[in-house]
């Protein structure tokens, strides 16, 4: 059937207040109204859902839009029903409904007033819902989040594998819309061959977010001060912080809110209740921080999140593009702050060491490209882009100058000698030693293992001592990143030289080595205001004025204020001043049924706004910690007096033993003794604890992972942490 553009253009206006379209998503919706089948690699914040949303509103029938997450069908239900006087223009059918509700989202299916219809894929395999969709006019299938169906994918759902058959038995010619925003050509091929559609129309959009601003900064033992100043110097403003683990999520979470800041924690812990409770919080903008695990993402489609930051680096770029991109889906300012210490990349490699060797192997080149995207001092946006197969012209793209590599360049040395000496070394130790070992042999500090291979006594052992470890091993990451270098997957960790490095060694050339991640961001300059939506807020009271006025509206409808009004429209508002209905239909992203149904209180309060007010920052604070918990250090002195076993005090607190243990760190270090020698005297016999006891005594520093080197793996990590207990109760307290 052939659609008239004018068509398209009315229906826009109409039901979403836009005038124009966004990227691809015209060409798109053409493909799906002509009934295409269609496959859509769309970066997130590309307007993905307006593709299928738009055609399901102007066809017969029913779309069936298949999402993983119950969250983000609940947020586009509530969206599409904001823009429509039919309650029942879009309903979720899920494990959430009873059956009085079931019903009726049936019968409004049945009179043709649903036109988005939210499904799980767990209740498509239903045999009742397939039975009563095969009843019904379907317009067409959307699989939002495509890439699920794939193993190469970075979020695998196996219930995805089944879709087809599904579609095929609820009927012959649905057209299928495939819709991702990840572009690996090997997980798009996965796609299309599990969904069956080969000869989809496929429409690739740009991975370029020129409006989000990319940073990375070292991660120190400082860490929480620099977030808590990054959030309040951007106070009033929507974020999201991420943490690998849930621990950490719960501890930042208290941090921040000791400190003043309107933070919530968000990880799969939580049970279902709190997670959406804290979910609708962040939306309804009650509070301004979600720290999550990366269970939160896909769940929450809010426009105006206006900086993501990653307190630990994530395991892919493609993972951190996905989390990255949801900053600034109004095309508002973004900013993609990254904390990065090398010590994450080894504990995530150190996760990954009992996986088969295929999966390492996957797993490690990931890391690498991580690492190289940490370190490089080239535009990190040109970066990420080559990764996804797009090039990039600094100079005249779109964003160019906006991350730190561009506007702080970082200083670079000439280190080919040097990257020459760590190839050699290399080579002349016979390529059997890992980063950190290959390290102590150029600076010449003889571990058990140099000795046993009797390394210290060869010629070219400690022929780098002049120049610092933390040096070297900066270099050797980066001769790894060049590709020089490579670790080997079979015996894990241990580096190879590969061709090129063996050419370099041959016929040496320049080789740049960018200072070590020492960024000076002293001040304010790490700020950057990067609003592209209709340039700078024009009165910046009237938009605060208005945004509470949205809040209050919102929370009296129990939507999320971006239902209401999204942030480029009180903007537009701040600048055009419109006082009639007819006026606000015209402000960016109104429309005529928006500017009815919510409207009247807008123009009412620009109508009386006399005011004007200046907005002033806080300054810098001191950082409030969350103390230690009283009650649990308490109970745990108090077990350990009965010489109960470690494990069931650890499991009556349901805590795993390293959590325990960390509590015992911290119960020691802090002056009170602890007596586990009942523990101890069962896990390692007199010798050990005499040979463990000797090493703390002379050692320069309790760091257990140098205890684990000095002792070449025979004891691990928690038998040296129980006994460092014992050791700091005896001798410390």
């Amino acid at each position: 059937m052939s659609i008239i553009e004018n068509d398209i253009q009315q229906a826009l206006k109409t039901f979403f207040g836009f005038s124009v379209f966004k990227g691809l998503q015209e060409p798109v919706i053409k493909s799906i109204l002509s009934g295409n089948d269609t496959f859509v690699i769309m970066p997130t914040g590309g307007g993905k859902s307006l593709c299928y949303q738009l055609p399901a509103l102007m066809q017969e029938g029913t779309a069936i839009i298949v999402s993983p997450l119950i969250a983000l069908m609940k947020n586009q239900v509530d969206a599409i029903r904001g823009i429509s006087k039919e309650e029942g223009i879009a309903h979720v059918l899920n494990s959430s409904l009873n059956k009085t509700e079931i019903k009726r989202v049936k019968q409004d299916i049945v009179d043709g007033v649903t036109k988005l219809l939210y499904v799980a894929p767990e209740s498509l395999t239903k045999e009742e819902n397939v039975e009563f969709l095969r009843t019904v006019k379907i317009s067409f299938m959307a699989v939002d989040e495509a890439h699920c169906i794939s193993e190469w994918g970075h979020d695998f759902r196996p219930e995805y594998r089944n879709l087809k058959n599904i579609i095929q038995r609820i009927g012959d010619n649905i057209p299928i819309i495939g819709l991702t925003a990840t572009a690996t050509p090997k997980v798009q091929e996965d796609i299309l061959k599990n969904l069956a559609i080969p000869h989809a129309t496929t429409f690739k959009a740009s991975f370029n977010r020129p409006n989000l601003y990319y940073e990375v900064r070292p991660k120190t033992k400082h860490v929480d001060a620099d977030i808590i100043r990054f959030v309040k110097q951007n106070s009033g403003k929507s974020g999201i912080i991420y943490c690998l683990s849930r621990k950490r999520v719960e501890e930042l979470s208290q941090t921040l809110q000791v400190n003043g800041i309107k933070a919530v924690p968000y990880h799969a812990g939580l049970d279902a209740k709190t997670r959406s409770r804290h979910q609708d919080m962040f939306l309804m903008e009650d509070i301004d921080v979600v720290v999550a695990t990366i269970a939160f993402g896909m769940g929450i489609d809010k426009p105006d999140v206006r900086f993501v930051i990653h307190h630990d680096i994530p395991k892919s770029i493609e993972s951190y593009y996905q989390e990255t991109g949801r900053a600034g889906r109004d095309g508002g300012e973004g900013h993609c702050l990254a904390f990065y210490a090398y010590k994450d990349i080894e504990k995530l490699e150190k996760f990954m060491s009992g996986k088969p060797v295929a999966e390492q192997e996957i797993g490690q080149a990931l890391l690498q490209e991580v690492v190289a995207y940490a370190e490089t001092s080239i535009s990190r946006r040109k970066f990420i882009l080559h990764y996804f197969g797009e090039a990039f012209d600094t100079e005249t793209g779109e964003g160019g100058d906006m991350d730190d590599n561009i506007r702080f360049p970082k200083k670079k040395t000439e280190a080919m000698a040097d990257a020459k000496l760590v190839l050699e070394t290399v080579e002349a130790t016979n390529e059997k030693y890992k980063a950190k070992d290959l390290v102590n042999v150029i600076v010449g500090k003889a571990n058990a293992l140099i000795k046993s291979h009797r390394t210290d006594e060869l010629p070219f052992f400690a022929k780098g001592s002049h120049k610092e470890k933390g040096y070297w091993m900066a270099l050797v990451r980066q001769v790894l990143v060049t590709g020089y270098m490579k670790k080997d997957i079979e015996t894990y960790g241990v580096i190879k030289i590969t061709a090129s490095g063996k050419e370099f060694i041959q016929h040496p050339t320049s080789f740049m080595m960018t200072e070590d991640h020492v960024f000076d961001y002293s001040g304010d300059d790490s700020i950057v205001s990067t609003s592209k939506a209709g340039g700078a807020v024009a009165d910046e009271v009237l938009m605060s004025m208005l945004k509470d006025l949205r809040k209050k509206n919102a929370k009296k409808l129990g939507v999320p204020p971006f239902v209401i009004f999204q942030d480029p429209s009180l903007e537009d508002m701040a600048l055009k001043y419109p006082l009639t209905v007819e006026e606000l239909s015209n402000v960016h992203g109104v429309g005529d049924g928006k500017a009815k149904k919510y409207g009247p209180d807008f123009i009412k309060l620009i109508a009386t706004y006399v005011d004007e007010n200046e907005i002033i920052r806080p300054d810098d604070m001191i950082v409030k910690s969350t103390g230690t918990n009283s009650s649990l250090k308490l109970y745990i002195i108090q077990n350990i007096d009965r010489k109960l076993p470690l494990d069931d005090i650890a499991s009556a607190k349901g805590m795993a033993m390293k959590d325990f243990i960390k509590e015992m760190e911290a119960i020691v270090f802090s002056g009170t003794k602890l007596n586990i020698n009942y523990w101890i005297n069962d896990i390692l016999d007199e010798e050990q604890q005499e040979e463990i006891h000797d090493y703390f005594m002379e050692a320069q520093t309790d760091k257990i992972d140098e205890a684990i080197d000095e002792f070449d793996g025979d004891y691990d990590d928690e038998e040296l942490r129980l006994y460092r207990i014992k050791f700091i109760s005896e001798v410390a307290n």
